[in-house]
C-alpha cells in the first residue's frame, strides 16, 4: 500500500470530501494518517468545522491535519533567498536582485516552487512519524505542475551544479587558488540532495498514488484522461479514480430519470477507458458534508 496519496481532480467535482472521508477510513482502521491541504481555499476545515492553520494539529484520534498556506510559503521561500544571495553576491548586486524578488513573491512559479518545497519538507520529515498522508490539492492545472516538478528541476539543478564546477574550474586555473568551499555550489548540492530525497520517497520506493477524484459527467472525464495521460508521462502512477456523486438507482421524476440514463452511458466510459484502474464508487448523499456527515461515505474506501 502506498503512503503518500494525492488528491487530484476538476474544480467542485469533490476533492475535499472524497480526501478527508479517504482520511478518516484510514485512521478508523488504525493507522496514523496526517491529511494535508494545498488548495488556497482549505475546504477541509470546513468540512471538519475546525481551525486547521499551518502548524498539524489533532482532528480526531489517529488523524492529524494541516494546512499549507501558498502566499506565506512563497514569502518564506523569497526570504530564504535573500539571505542566500546576501553571503555569496555583493551589496550592489544584492539591491537589485532584491527588487525583482519583491515582484517574483506574487508569481505562480515561486507558490508551487515554494509549495513544493514544503510539502518535499513534510514528506521527508514525516515520512517515519505517519503511516499515511494524504494531500487534498487545488484543481488539476495545478496538481499536475507540482507532481511533475521534481522530475524538471532534477535535470536543471544538475546543469547548473555542472556550470558551477565548471566555473570553480577555470576560476583556480586563473586565481592559481583553491576555494575549499564553494557557498553558491553547497545551496546548489543541498537543493539536488532534497530533489534526490522526495524522487526516492515518491518513485523509486513506490510509496506514491495519485487518486483523481471525477462525477459521472463529460467534463471531469476528460480532464481527467489528459491528467492521467501526462502524468504517465512523468512515471507518475495514477492507480484509482473515485466516482463521486452517483445518483440513486430508484428514480421516479422524468428529469433525474434522464440524468441516471446520461450517468450510465458515462460510467460505461470510465469503466471501458480506465479498464485498469480501480474505481471507487461514491453515491449522492442527501445532506451536506461537515464533521458529523463525512463518516458516512468513508466505508466507501473499504
Amino acid at each position: 500500500m502506498a503512503k503518500i496519496i494525492f488528491y487530484g481532480g476538476k474544480g467542485g467535482v469533490g476533492k475535499t470530501t472524497c480526501s478527508t472521508a479517504n482520511s478518516i477510513f484510514y485512521a478508523n482502521k488504525g493507522l496514523k494518517t496526517l491529511l494535508i491541504s494545498t488548495d488556497p481555499a482549505h475546504s477541509i476545515s470546513d468540512v471538519l468545522e475546525m481551525k486547521i492553520g499551518k502548524k498539524i494539529i489533532n482532528i480526531r484520534e489517529n488523524l492529524d491535519g494541516l494546512e499549507i498556506d501558498p502566499e506565506y510559503e512563497a514569502e518564506l521561500y523569497i526570504d530564504r533567498i535573500r539571505e542566500n544571495m546576501k553571503t555569496i553576491l555583493s551589496n550592489v548586486i544584492v539591491e537589485e536582485i532584491n527588487k525583482q524578488l519583491d515582484a517574483a513573491v506574487v508569481s505562480p512559479g515561486t507558490h508551487e516552487s515554494a509549495l513544493f518545497d514544503k510539502m518535499a519538507e513534510i514528506i521527508i520529515d514525516k515520512y517515519d512519524t505517519y503511516d499515511i498522508i494524504i494531500f487534498d490539492t487545488a484543481p488539476t492545472g495545478h496538481t499536475l505542475r507540482l507532481l511533475t516538478l521534481p522530475e524538471l528541476l532534477e535535470g536543471w539543478m544538475g546543469n547548473l551544479i555542472k556550470k558551477r564546477k565548471n566555473v570553480m574550474a577555470m576560476d583556480k586555473m586563473i586565481t592559481r587558488k583553491y576555494k575549499e568551499k564553494d557557498p553558491v555550489l553547497e545551496i546548489l548540492e543541498k537543493r539536488q540532495e532534497r530533489l534526490s530525497s522526495i524522487k526516492k520517497i515518491l518513485i523509486d520506493n513506490k510509496d506514491l498514488t495519485i487518486r483523481f477524484v471525477l462525477n459521472a459527467e463529460q467534463l471531469p472525464i476528460e480532464e481527467t484522461k489528459k491528467a492521467v495521460k501526462m502524468l504517465e508521462k512523468y512515471n507518475l502512477p495514477v492507480e484509482t479514480l473515485v466516482i463521486n456523486r452517483i445518483l440513486p438507482e430508484n428514480i421516479d421524476d422524468n428529469f433525474w430519470v434522464k440524468k441516471k440514463i446520461q450517468e450510465k452511458q458515462y460510467l460505461t466510459d470510465i469503466e471501458n477507458y480506465f479498464a485498469d484502474k480501480e474505481l471507487i464508487r461514491i453515491p449522492l448523499m442527501d445532506t451536506d458534508m461537515n464533521k458529523s456527515t463525512i463518516d458516512s461515505i468513508a466505508k466507501y474506501f473499504d
